[in-house]
């Protein structure tokens, strides 16, 4: 699962530029009108800003009528221009950087940082295209007015800083999608653009920097020239003190969703992963110190993913109660004396049933047989502690403490036979209960162990299961077993005989479940 809190749709909106996982034509096609409509856009856009800074900075009585006619015909033929040779350069130069994307593949480290590099060199191409129309408008004012060259000049420039950091902008929004394939799966160690001291850089100038330059410069030139009345003055101030409040805001607006988006991401993922969802990837599309937080979050939900399907490996091993403790406590060889409970179940004719039955047959049987006893005694707070070959050893009481630990033995006993008697009939097995006291801990080598139970009830369940195999029910339990249990559950059992089992010295009363 990926996840989209905001798709990269960055300080714009979200989800304006469809999914992630859209085929590479389709992306290809979107991204280029994106960028051809940016180029579209923000040399409409500085042409506006000309004509009205030029209406407010121009000193009167304005300008003469061939310099008005001249410009009439320049100014849309420039902007045509612009936008044609912006298309054919910056369109096609950014695809060409891009093809990577356009094969399906993934890009080498160059071609990642050239493609996070587009929208900067998609604003320096605007800088130059504007660099030129500055220069070019500047000079056929000095030609046909040359009293007012100098404000054409200016009016220009600021124009120019204004299409470039908007972009900037449109640049990286169009591009969202590529910066995501193209970081996808990464971990930078460092920024692979200009970073968030950039950005805001630029967001500084676009929304604040060049109205308030505009400001001094009216002021300036008003002072220069001298002929600059009072009331035009007042308007031309007031005029672009609203653009500084209404154009900083909007831009200011954009600065906090640009840092806020990505941030917002992995705060959506955080409470994710702190649900459990631990599979969930944020797209990574942001070439700044944000999208390192990005995939530096991806990188720490890859961990977690790893060390949480390691923990459920080990814990279906070893078991989850033992998975915990190990995780808990130190890893040392020994244990300690525990007074536990052990359920030994043991397969009947299992050499017959594995000479007589395909291989397959014979493990789809026994996993039968084994899914019905791990099921019983999980239900009643037991551990299975091994599988050795056809027979199971469960521990009740060890590692974690288990007060009632022979009354769940002996219910889930009883709750086995009974279901292997009408689901497995084709695996009858001996089933023993013993209880006393045995050392819990690790046994084997400080390499390699594992957990386990070692003492008297663990031999007394064993030999119980050979002994259950022969008569009714194939079950029994310890006396002291059902001695050490609840009321309610030795209820169920009944004392028959005493007997010395194999490899034991002291006598033991056997108990089977009542009819």
């Amino acid at each position: 699962m990926t996840l989209h809190p905001d798709s990269p749709a960055g300080p714009f909106g979200s989800g304006l530029l469809g999914p992630l996982d859209q085929d590479v034509p389709t992306l290809r096609r979107r991204v280029q009108l994106l960028l051809t409509g940016t180029l579209i856009a923000t040399n409409v856009i500085g042409a506006l800003v000309v004509v009205g800074l030029a209406a407010l900075l121009m000193p009167a009585p304005g300008l003469s009528g061939d310099l008005v006619r001249v410009t009439a015909v320049a100014v849309p033929a420039y902007v045509v221009s612009a936008v044609v040779v912006g298309a054919l350069w910056g369109t096609r130069g950014a695809l060409r950087t891009l093809r990577w994307a356009a094969d399906g593949r993934r890009p080498t480290d160059a071609e990642r940082a050239a493609s996070l590099r587009v929208p900067l060199r998609l604003t320096l191409m605007q800088a130059v295209l504007w660099g030129v129309a500055t220069v070019v408008f500047a000079g056929l004012a000095a030609l046909f007015q040359p009293h007012v060259a100098l404000t054409v000049f200016l009016v220009v420039a600021f124009a120019s800083v204004v299409v470039c950091a908007i972009a900037y902008l449109f640049g990286e929004f169009a591009l969202r999608p590529y910066a995501a394939r193209a970081l996808a799966g990464t971990t930078p160690a460092r920024p692979v653009s200009g970073g968030v001291n950039l950005r805001m850089l630029l967001f500084w100038c676009l929304g604040t920097g060049v109205p308030v330059a505009g400001l001094v410069v009216t002021a300036v030139l008003a002072w220069v020239r001298g002929d600059v009345s009072t009331t035009k003055l007042a308007v031309s101030v007031i005029a672009l003190g609203l653009v500084v409040l209404c154009f900083g805001l909007l831009v200011t607006v954009f600065t906090a969703r640009a840092v806020v988006n990505p941030i917002r991401s992995v705060q959506d993922a955080l409470a994710r992963v702190r649900a459990g969802e631990f599979d969930g990837e944020i797209p990574v599309y942001d070439g700044t110190e944000l999208g390192l937080l990005q995939a530096g979050f991806n990188g720490m939900a890859a961990g977690l993913r790893e060390r949480e399907r390691m923990r459920d490996l080990f814990g279906r091993h070893v078991g989850h109660e033992v998975a915990v403790e190990a995780m808990r406590a130190p890893a040392e060889l020994g244990g300690t004396v525990r007074t536990v409970s052990v359920l030994f179940v043991d397969l009947v004719g299992s050499t017959a049933l594995a000479a007589s039955r395909p291989p397959e047959e014979v493990v789809g049987l026994l996993n039968r047989f084994f899914a019905v006893v791990v099921d019983e005694v999980d239900r009643n707070h037991g551990l299975v502690n091994k599988f050795v070959g056809d027979a199971v050893l469960a521990i009740f009481g060890a590692p974690t403490v288990l007060a009632d630990h022979a009354t769940c033995a002996l219910a889930a006993a009883r709750a086995i036979a009974a279901r292997l008697a009408t689901e497995v009939p084709d695996c009858p097995a001996g089933i023993g209960v013993a209880t006393g006291d045995a050392v819990a801990g690790n046994v084997g080598d400080p390499r390699r162990f594992e957990y386990t139970v070692i003492g008297d009830p663990v031999n007394e369940a064993a030999r119980l299961t050979e002994l259950a195999k022969n008569v009714d029910g194939r079950l029994l339990a310890s006396w002291t077993a059902v001695e050490s249990a609840g009321s309610a559950e030795s209820d169920h059992w009944q004392a028959t005989e005493e007997v010395t089992l194999r490899g034991r010295t002291r006598p033991t009363t056997l108990a089977t479940p009542r009819t």
